[in-house]
């Protein structure tokens, strides 16, 4: 069994930065991780000991499936969140880690540096979703599944090496139009609905076959590769029991960190390397 200390620690401090200051030195250096989401825009930054010191989050629709839909709407909310962070820092932030799907094309991937460089910050690192999940994990055996709000993206890892990376469409956009149809209500109502804790139970019975759907990607892909277990990261993660959901359809035992929407952001800032 994983060691879940450090990750916990580090999630748990990632949320604080939310609404509070890590304590840090701007001579020491800060590192960037941004997180071009489908549901959401995540800009975590560390200080030099990789440990979170602020975090800026703005929900957006200006990425489908790990493609930016909308370029200039991207860039701007990279320069106001960059923005934000280094009001309350104080600090320049100048250079960023980025991460995409799992099997993007170079093309694709480039576009995701351009937003970023658009807001005339250097990136030094493009990583997929779940290798950069699993800097903040350490799963050294087993299967990290990132269920983002496009796209459902797996790495499976054999003593700490990624070993195979896929990539599939169905995520917590699927949710949301599940949602809007069964209830006949619009999709940002769809969306509020699904991140409302109060309503998780209810939600969790009425979208079960997209989480089978998922667990089924992931089963079909890992099939062969003597995987141990299954770490399940992403927003939609958030909803209770989709651990429990994958575990019955993989027969593997699955499992979620505390704040599962924060692990790849966080992972991100993690890879960022200052030249």
């Amino acid at each position: 069994m994983v060691d879940t200390t450090r990750s916990e620690g580090l999630l748990h401090a990632a949320a604080l930065t939310i609404s509070e200051n890590g304590s840090f030195s701007a001579r020491d250096g800060v590192f960037l991780g941004v997180d071009l989401g489908t549901a959401s825009v995540v800009l975590i930054a560390l200080d030099s000991q990789k440990n979170p010191i602020a975090c800026e989050i703005e929900y957006s629709g200006v990425v489908r499936d790990g493609l930016v839909v909308d370029y200039m709407g991207a860039v701007n909310i990279v320069k106001r969140l960059k923005a934000k962070l280094e009001t309350r820092l104080g600090a320049r932030l100048s250079r960023a880690a980025i991460a995409v799907p799992p099997g993007t094309n170079p093309k694709d991937a480039g576009t995701h540096r351009h937003v970023v460089e658009a807001s005339n910050t250097e990136v030094t690192t493009i990583v997929d979703e779940p290798t950069a999940a699993n800097e903040v994990l350490g799963i050294r055996d087993g299967v990290v599944v990132d269920i983002g709000g496009g796209t459902t993206g797996l790495t499976v890892f054999k003593d700490g090496r990624p070993v195979l990376t896929a990539d599939e469409p169905t995520g917590g956009y699927h949710i949301s139009l599940v949602l809007m149809g069964g209830r006949k209500i619009s999709f940002e109502e769809a969306e509020e609905l699904k991140r409302d804790p109060s309503k998780a139970g209810e939600v969790l019975v009425e979208v079960k076959p997209v989480i089978q759907k998922m667990a089924g990607i992931v089963t079909r892909y890992i099939k062969g590769h003597n995987a141990d277990n299954i770490w399940l990261v992403g927003g939609t993660c958030c909803l209770p029991g989709v651990e429990k959901i994958f575990q019955q359809e993989t027969g593997l035992p699955s499992f979620k960190p505390v704040h599962p929407h924060l692990v790849t952001p966080l992972g991100i800032a993690m890879s960022c390397k200052q030249l």
